[in-house]
């Protein structure tokens, strides 16, 4: 493998990022550019296609632990913190993105922020937002972790901290690990459940959507919040 110092200066990451934007790089550029140097008497472009074949892509690898990247050759603690830095920027920058906006009015940047903050963690986490009278976001929590159903998710916690952030309005979310954010019976039983606690603590449940790395299911829009209108293509067993 080529060391960047041996390349033509117009084909160096830098200079071609100076030169032509920083999307004229590759994905391996791009992160031979943050990570600058290879291991000792290595390339760092080898470092960067060893970390994204490890990672299987950046979407991989922003899950990965400071200590996980650190089994790289040539990634150092300081490294490792500079990658995972680069990802918390992104996903605060989604964040703030999602709680500047009136959710009903643009859920796109709502989704996306749901999407990179629990749509790919490998366990099931059950999420609430709470919203202002303007549907603009006041706070959220995972309340639940572990498998969604009637048994595990209790009302109490849900309304409780709508009392406390004095939110009227609230929104339910949830990750499918599998990758299908198919509504399952489990998942339409425990929202009517909450829909109901709602109306006697007065706090609107105004969705419950169900995201994944790459997908997201609205059970508003699917018309599934009730148990009427369903289709079988919108329940999974």
């Amino acid at each position: 493998m080529t060391n960047i110092a041996e390349m033509p200066s117009a084909e160096k990451p830098r200079e071609k990022a100076l030169r032509y934007g920083i999307r004229s790089l590759s994905n391996r550029e791009l992160l031979a550019l943050i990570l600058r140097s290879g291991p000792k008497g290595g390339s760092v472009l080898t470092a960067a296609d060893e970390l994204l074949s490890r990672a299987g892509g950046f979407s991989g690898l922003s899950k990965l632990s400071v200590a996980e990247l650190r089994q790289v050759r040539g990634i150092s603690d300081v490294k490792a913190l500079e990658l995972t830095a680069c990802f918390e920027i992104s996903r605060r920058a989604l964040q703030e993105r999602a709680w500047d906006t009136d959710v009903m009015e643009n859920p796109a940047a709502v989704i996306r922020w749901l999407q990179k903050e629990i749509g790919s963690e490998m366990q099931e986490k059950f999420m609430v937002i709470y919203l202002s009278p303007k549907n603009r976001i006041l706070s959220s929590r995972v309340l639940f972790v572990g498998t969604v159903n009637e048994a595990k998710v209790w009302p109490r916690e849900i309304f409780r901290e709508a009392l406390l952030a004095g939110s009227s309005r609230v929104i339910l979310v949830h990750n499918h690990p599998s990758g299908d954010p198919a509504a399952s019976m489990d998942d339409i039983a425990m929202t009517r459940k909450m829909i109901e606690a709602g109306k006697i603590m007065g706090v609107e449940v105004l969705d419950h959507i169900i995201v994944t790395g790459s997908s997201w299911v609205s059970m508003a829009e699917r018309t599934l919040m009730g148990m009427e209108d369903m289709s079988e293509d919108d329940i999974i067993d």
